[in-house]
């Protein structure tokens, strides 16, 4: 039998898991954006069939009348907590996990990016400013005057990236992963997306331990077709964002994805056209960074490319797979 200590996802990732050499070539990853399971109503927040499941196996079709019922989350007071521990304590050791018969030897790199409601995000901005009147005093009624939550549609990023393309069938496919993770996340989410992207890196991570990151989820203009899109995006905007003096200082890793396609079905994530990811040391790097007048060029020509459904987020970053170590630049 395994001990508790081979059954601990350290051991797949640096300095504990073995390490393949990289290459230049595009990684295809799935980035899996995720809605974390709770007591919204199904109006609100949409909700993939067969997921939000009872601790007996059946699905919640009403959470927001029965969120009493939901595996995950019987207290809805505790239900963002909750799901945040799940997600990275529970489900991230079961993905890692080879159970007899299975591997997941052919995932490269597996990500968890938790979406933090204090950072920075599209729904709230920077820059934070004191609320006063126009006195230049702070409020004596507060209570009045709590901003609006404006929530983004994700709660999350499962970050996965493969070799080739097949190699997410052959991993996938397993029993393991079909039958019994499948399961898992349809008792954390809510509604999972399953498109592939190929994986640009543009500024490589030295150890792939970086604490923050910014996630841009772009979709296109209507005008634009998806070539033309990924093309723009590539060669003129990727050399804008490079170009920054702040990008050096701050950024630590700069990776852009690209749709290629789904694994399945897909009705949300098929409107997502790329999605990238920058890497920072601190909550504070990000903050900065997104109030220099630097990245008030990035957003411009961010702007002029993204339609309608675009959002953005920053996150928490854990590393549960990692066997290309170290990182370097996709050739473009």
């Amino acid at each position: 039998m395994p001990t508790d200590f081979d059954r601990a996802d350290n051991q797949h990732r640096p300095p504990l898991g073995e390490t393949h050499t990289p290459t230049t070539k595009p990684l295809i990853v799935t980035p899996t954006f995720v809605s974390r399971v709770d007591d919204t109503a199904r109006g609100d927040r949409p909700q993939d069939s067969g997921s939000a499941k009872s601790r007996h196996g059946h699905e919640v079709h009403l959470p927001n009348w029965r969120p009493g019922a939901l595996a995950i989350v019987g207290d809805p007071n505790l239900a963002f907590e909750h799901w945040d521990e799940y997600w990275r304590k529970v489900h991230g050791p079961k993905f890692a996990w080879d159970e007899p018969g299975s591997s997941s030897e052919l995932v490269v790199r597996y990500d968890q990016l938790h979406r933090i409601a204090s950072g920075p995000s599209s729904g709230f901005p920077l820059p934070y400013r004191a609320m006063i009147d126009e006195d230049g005093r702070l409020p004596f009624d507060p209570w009045k005057r709590v901003p609006e939550f404006k929530r983004p549609r994700w709660d999350g990023l499962a970050y996965i990236a493969y070799a080739q393309e097949a190699d997410i069938e052959r991993t996938l496919g397993q029993d393991k992963f079909s039958k019994r993770i499948i399961a898992d996340e349809q008792t954390a989410f809510r509604m999972v997306t399953r498109e592939v992207t190929e994986e640009y890196i543009l500024i490589p991570s030295e150890r792939h331990r970086d604490a923050i990151s910014l996630v841009k989820i772009h979709m296109r203009r209507p005008e634009m077709s998806r070539e033309e899109f990924r093309e723009r995006m590539l060669r003129e905007h990727a050399p804008l964002v490079l170009a920054q003096p702040f990008t050096g200082k701050f950024v630590r890793r700069y990776a852009q994805l690209h749709n290629i396609g789904s694994t399945q079905k897909d009705p949300e994530g098929s409107k997502i056209d790329a999605a990238s990811v920058l890497a920072f040391g601190s909550m504070n790097d990000v903050e900065d960074y997104l109030l220099s007048d630097d990245h008030a060029a990035i957003q411009a020509s961010e702007n002029a490319l993204a339609g309608d459904g675009s959002e953005w987020w920053t996150a928490i970053n854990y590393s549960i797979i990692n066997r290309l170590a170290p990182e370097v630049a996709t050739a473009i």
